[in-house]
């Protein structure tokens, strides 16, 4: 994998995403403006936007995503669906509260499945790992 062909990966899936029209374009600016989540491959489901670190399905579920709430406010829940992070009132807030709970191993989303990138990892030397941890710190 390379960065290019992640970067045109990833850029397509945020046009899909904007395209598909689920998300609000308020919401989708906010996140695309925030770098460590434009290195994300984004999805939608049921209004919601979600973050992965692979651009295959069944994506990654190791990071909060995004909800609109009542009046104009946003909740971040999860990762998983059962967490609950937050209600804040704007997008700026929300956005916060995300990329404040992205992994520590969380860099430009990787060409491939969830297993693909597990297997991946784990062939990272250690040196290699703590310096990717200390980049996205």
């Amino acid at each position: 994998m390379t960065l290019d062909s992640s970067n045109s990966v990833v850029e397509a899936g945020w046009q899909a995403v904007r395209a598909d029209g689920r998300v609000a374009v308020e919401l989708l600016d906010a996140a695309y403006a925030e770098p460590r989540l434009r290195q994300l491959f984004p999805w939608t489901g049921m209004g919601e936007l979600h973050f992965s670190r692979c651009t295959e399905r069944r994506w990654t579920w190791d990071i909060p995503y995004i909800v609109p709430g009542t009046e104009g406010t946003y909740w971040a829940l999860g990762p998983l669906r059962s967490e609950w992070v937050g209600q804040v009132a704007t997008v700026q807030e929300v956005i916060a509260l995300v990329v404040d709970r992205l992994p520590p191993n969380c860099g430009a989303a990787f060409v491939g499945t969830p297993e693909e990138l597990a297997a991946y990892e784990a062939t990272k030397p250690d040196q290699q790992k703590d310096e990717d941890q200390a980049q996205s710190g």
